[in-house]
């Protein structure tokens, strides 16, 4: 198994409480109405959000993936971190274990957010995943991320 890790820094105006809690904590029910293009929704199918819940997202039809399920590995309120890990997906096709996601988000200069995520890309085997198909998918993250700003931007009460 190769481990392919690599970082991403994203940044928002708002406040990092309304960040952390909007793309963690209420991730399930603000992705797919700030994103609604591309995640029809977001379920629990094990627990409701702490570690060891495990939850599906499913996308819109035609986006060349139809789920994912993720592990909540760690939320931690306090530090502003939270981990999970993508165990499954239909988009793997035996190429790809497990991705792990690390989230911290900071406190930026100017009162907004500064969005630290660490990624590592499991592969299956000697399996070498390729460097666009890692950067397509940062790219996918970062505009999820810029898409729940603009909502919560538009939505001052979400």
């Amino acid at each position: 198994m190769g481990v392919f890790t690599h970082e991403m820094e994203v940044t928002s105006t708002l406040p990092t409480a309304r960040v952390f809690k909007a793309y963690v904590l209420e991730s399930d029910t603000i992705f797919p109405k700030a994103v609604p293009h591309a995640i029809k929704g977001v379920e629990y199918l094990q627990g409701t959000g702490a570690p060891g819940s495990i939850r599906m997202v499913s996308f819109v039809p035609g986006l060349g993936i139809e789920y994912l399920k993720e592990k909540v590995d760690a939320v931690d309120p306090d530090n502003l971190s939270y981990t999970y890990t993508v165990i499954e997906s239909d988009v793997f096709k035996n190429m790809i274990e497990k991705i792990s996601y690390e989230t911290k988000f900071s406190e930026a200069p100017n009162g907004g957010t500064i969005v630290n995520v660490t990624t590592k890309f499991y592969s299956v085997g000697d399996v070498e995943i390729k460097e666009e198909a890692i950067k397509d998918s940062l790219q996918n993250r970062s505009q999820i991320f810029k898409a729940v700003e603009e909502y919560l931007l538009a939505n001052p009460d979400a």
